[in-house]
């Protein structure tokens, strides 16, 4: 899977993002709406609501669990580590379950990033801030 992992930014938060070149799709990593949704400063507070979250969702039967991926990003250490993420369609249901005044503008910026197409690879960093 050829893969170009980017840093988009929701309200000067950052989300890491990686684009597949072979399914087309935009995914994100989980943990990082998590942290913008619930406003958490502390990315292990993010990382443990994301796994109750997940408990629950499985419980319920809920497939964007079931249907979730987990790549290689670039953590907070510079390291490659495997994270949860979604594609757009996934994360759009997650946002549902998660109560949050942030809900409805990152659904704009959400649909605002997934309309933006892969710029070729060059070394300077892609960044983008919609968030309010």
């Amino acid at each position: 899977m050829a893969q170009e992992e980017a840093i988009k930014l929701f309200d000067a938060k950052k989300i890491r993002v990686v684009w597949d070149d072979q399914t087309e799709k935009y995914y994100f990593s989980i943990i990082d709406i998590i942290q913008v949704l619930t406003e958490s400063a502390d990315y292990q507070i993010a990382r443990k609501y994301w796994n109750k979250l997940k408990q629950r969702l499985s419980e319920e039967g809920n497939e964007t669990v079931t249907n979730c991926h987990q790549l290689k990003l670039t953590a907070a250490d510079g390291k490659q580590r495997l994270t949860d993420v979604a594609d757009t369609e996934q994360v759009l249901r997650l946002v549902q379950s998660v109560p949050s005044k942030k809900a409805e503008p990152f659904k704009l910026w959400l649909a605002q990033v997934g309309q933006d197409l892969p710029k070729e690879h060059d070394d300077s960093e892609d960044i983008t801030d919609l968030g309010n």
